[in-house]
């Protein structure tokens, strides 16, 4: 199923799911189906991944008809982050793709040796942002802008010491997220301010539930700026797979219904490239990920 969060021009943010090409809305298809259901993306994650199979069930027993009066084209809704307000921070993975690894130890203050464990990050709620809005620019802090396209995955219950092999109990779906990152607001090692500035995670533009995807770790991913190719990979690439990771991240603390795991970039930022290049004001990125979908957003500065 593919999740979204959308408003129109006479509503709040509300859930919806696709359906025959159509954003129909969650709450309303619960009130014909009498089967209660909410408007918000992570009161629908709090009820259970089984919630998704009775949900499609009822689909299959609606009648086309029934249908008309609870959805609306795209082109009539604004789409939104699936999660606007994550919350705790967004758990972010670095140096995640082998080919990243070698490219970020040319350029930035990393030592070009693979990982032996992941390493983690955070990026706070306010970095999140929406499909088709600005990503923020302040020159004040940075003037080296930068992209990276990723998988994210959302869990869907909690979980404590999850061993790798049952990790993907633990997922509820996936989303795409661009880590935007600040490379000159590094400091002595830590991230966050170059990670962690407002509008620094694009996300979108739907959350697509697991059953969708036979194999997350087979996924193409991309990233255009300006409609020119920089990244181009798969996930079969990862360094540490969402397994891994989970069973990882469960050690260290307990990940809850909601939390959003951005899985790390492939090769081809603009920290990587000879010579660098930098996002500026105007320019347009577009994250793609296979099965997903692709988020559009505009660099702005400010």
């Amino acid at each position: 199923m593919k999740l979204l969060t959308y408003k129109t021009q006479d509503s709040e943010p509300r859930l919806g799911f696709m359906h025959n090409n159509m954003v129909v809305d969650m709450e309303d298809f619960g009130g014909i189906s009498n089967f209660p259901l909410p408007n918000d993306m992570l009161e629908l994650i709090d009820m259970g991944f089984e919630v998704i199979a009775e949900i499609n069930d009822l689909i299959e027993d609606t009648r086309e008809v029934d249908f008309e009066n609870i959805s609306y084209s795209l082109k009539d809704v604004e789409i939104l982050a699936p999660i606007e307000k994550p919350r705790k921070n967004i758990i972010g993975i670095g140096l995640n793709y082998t080919e990243h690894v070698a490219e970020s130890a040319r350029t930035l203050d990393t030592t070009g040796k693979l990982p032996q464990k992941p390493i983690i990050f955070s990026k706070p709620p306010t970095t999140v942002t929406g499909p088709n809005t600005n990503i923020l620019l302040n020159s004040k802090l940075t003037q080296q802008l930068d992209w990276e396209v990723e998988l994210a995955v959302v869990i869907g219950k909690k979980g404590k010491y999850v061993a790798k092999e049952n990790a993907m109990d633990y997922v509820f779906g996936y989303t795409i997220i661009n880590d935007i990152s600040a490379r000159d607001c590094r400091r002595e090692g830590q991230w966050i301010v170059s990670k962690g500035q407002d509008t620094f995670a694009p996300m979108g533009p739907f959350l697509v539930t697991k059953d969708e995807i036979e194999n997350p770790h087979n996924l193409n991913l991309s990233l255009k700026l300006n409609g020119i190719e920089k990244q181009n990979s798969n996930t079969q690439f990862l360094l540490f797979n969402i397994n891994d990771l989970i069973e990882d991240l469960s050690t260290v603390f307990t990940i809850e219904p909601g939390d959003i795991i951005a899985t790390g970039t492939p090769a081809g930022v603009g920290a990587g490239r000879n010579p660098q290049e930098w996002m500026k004001d105007g320019d347009v990125v577009e994250c793609y990920v296979e099965n997903i979908g692709t988020i559009v957003n505009t660099v702005k500065e400010i």
